[in-house]
């Protein structure tokens, strides 16, 4: 597979955290850890589309506009800011 050369921006404390584990040996390479998890991310977010897709399909389809608006209304309600105040 072919390869291309990107720029990636981290946090300090994550790449601190990455050539850690390459100077132990548990890493191969800075760049090969984020391949790897690139990677991992890629069938992580294809499993729950898939994981979606089923449920979706076992409930009755797609979520109206109106489930999708509920449902963005209790995913940020805890989220700091857009909490009612006391």
């Amino acid at each position: 597979m072919a390869s291309k050369k990107v720029t990636v921006t981290l946090d300090e404390a994550q790449l601190r955290r990455i050539r850690g584990m390459v100077e132990a040996g548990t890493a191969t390479s800075v760049s090969g850890f984020v391949q790897h998890a690139v990677s991992v991310a890629l069938d992580d977010v294809a499993g729950w589309g898939a994981l979606l897709a089923e449920a979706l399909r076992e409930t009755g389809g797609p979520l109206t506009g109106e489930e999708r608006a509920w449902a963005d209304e209790m995913l940020n309600a805890g989220t700091p800011g857009n909490r009612p105040a006391a």
